[in-house]
């Protein structure tokens, strides 16, 4: 009996079963505490999304050539860097395999075999040549969840690239200002143990004449010995900055050395209203946001597994025992196919899946809200350091001059016989200290403005 069933499909239906219906819940970029302004500083803006802007050469506002040249090449060789990108690389990959799922597979096989078996001494040739398709349609908008996922999972990696970029920038950076600084100290202390052998000399030639006790010149062989020993604890320092320059620029120490220089003073001002718009360039706040979005897919997936599913099948084809006729019309092969499936009893587990999704995406959003927090932090706390090293620094300036002036004079006092040693001892330390000590919080100002770009994203332009 031949029966010949005809199905009606509605436009609706029909537009159904093309593009399908998305099951997932609509995305919407999560809420997170956003302040009008900072409170650390004034006449800043309210912040807005521009995550997407590039970054220019924020380094160059250090005025420093050497520092521009090594930083600029630290996207080129650092292995973080590189790490990322290959990550990133990988990210995109998965997109385009997640797109290619929405399409048919079309595949061409062959084949050619020849059988026999027991007391019969004839074989059978058999020769087969097909070409057939394959097509899931996404009725449920599971397929198109997973590109959404992917993509949003690759944006995110573009913004862990650029996360690593500018992290591997900044520590270039901060360990430039430290290897500079190191050599001001080491000039410093070079000049200081210049100054202490002189004064040895001058406590050795009184103790000779009889005129001090020897108890001075110990004192002054322990501060002479001291200041040398502080020579070393800066070389060492200087070494560990120009190793660890060495590895961010994908170089081993053995291979790097940078040459003393002079350390160049500037510290970039920041403009204001700049900070709140570049505060959601920070690619970490980018990342966080991207994966909640991703997570907002996978519930989607996982509803999917509540409606059946619907694969459909087509070949055509040529068999034939002969090689020669293979392709004669008699023996062409056909077959269309539709197959579906419908979970009936899984003791919930579709439920549960559904839930861990749910609770995923919750879990992100509070990491989201979480990074935004800290990125407010951040900009605060570096706001904050700005302002009181600026006040420090003329502070630590006014103490080192008048630092130097009384190490002067008890050193003049000292040879006219109207001071004892000790006073000149306790003035050359303060002395000391209070020039390490400007030094100290002019590299803090650097640092700090470092820590301040990177806290906001990445550079500006006035």
């Amino acid at each position: 009996m031949n029966r010949t069933m005809t199905l009606r499909l509605t436009p609706v239906a029909f537009a159904l079963l093309l593009c399908g219906c998305a099951v997932g819940p609509k995305y919407e970029v999560p809420t997170a505490v956003s302040p009008a302004v900072f409170k650390e500083a004034e006449g800043w803006t309210a912040a807005a999304p521009a995550d997407a802007l590039e970054r220019g050469p924020w380094w160059t506002l250090f005025n420093d050539p050497i520092l521009n040249e090594l930083a600029a090449s630290v996207e080129v060789n650092n292995q973080n860097v590189a790490l990322a990108a290959a990550q990133y690389a990988q990210a995109r990959a998965v997109v385009a395999e997640q797109r290619a799922s929405l399409f048919p597979v079309v595949s061409l096989s062959g084949s050619g075999t020849r059988s026999g078996g027991g007391g019969d001494t004839r074989a059978a040739n058999n020769y087969r040549v097909d070409i057939g398709g394959s097509w899931e349609p996404d009725i449920w908008g599971q397929l198109r969840a997973g590109v959404t996922g992917a993509q949003a999972s690759a944006q995110a990696s573009a913004a862990e690239l650029a996360s690593a970029r500018l992290s591997a920038q900044g520590e270039l950076v901060a360990n430039y200002i430290g290897l500079r600084q190191t050599d001001v100290e080491k000039q410093i202390l070079d000049t200081t143990v210049e100054g202490y052998e002189r004064v040895q000399q001058i406590t050795a030639n009184r103790f000779d004449a009889g005129i001090t006790a020897k108890s001075d010149l110990l004192q002054a062989q322990t501060q002479l010995a001291t200041a040398r020993a502080d020579q070393l604890t800066v070389i060492r320092q200087r070494a560990v900055y120009e190793h660890a320059i060495a590895v961010l620029l994908g170089k081993a120490p053995a291979e790097f050395s940078l040459a003393a220089a002079p350390w160049t003073l500037a510290v970039p001002d920041v403009p204001l209203g700049v900070p709140s718009t570049l505060l959601q360039r920070r690619p970490d706040i980018a990342a966080a946001e991207r994966r909640v979005a991703v997570a907002n897919e996978n519930i989607g997936i996982a509803r999917a597994a509540y409606y059946p599913s619907l694969s459909l099948s087509a070949s055509y084809g040529y068999g034939n025992s002969q090689v020669g006729g293979l392709f004669n019309a008699s023996n062409s092969l056909w077959s269309l196919g539709a197959s579906t499936a419908q979970a009936i009893f899984n003791a919930g587990a579709i439920d549960a899946r559904v839930e861990q999704t749910r609770a995923a995406r919750d879990a992100t959003i509070a990491q989201y809200r979480q990074t935004v927090l800290s990125a407010f932090a951040d900009v605060e706390d570096q706001l904050a350091a700005t302002r009181a090293l600026a006040l420090q620094q003329d502070l630590r300036r006014q103490a080192s001059e008048a630092a130097d002036q009384v190490e002067q004079q008890m050193i003049n006092r000292y040879r006219a016989g109207q001071v004892d040693y000790t006073d000149v001892v306790t003035a050359q330390v303060t002395a000391l200290n209070a020039r390490r000590s400007l030094i100290q919080v002019q590299a803090d100002r650097q640092t700090t403005a470092v820590a301040l770009i990177q806290s906001l994203g990445g550079g500006w332009s006035r």
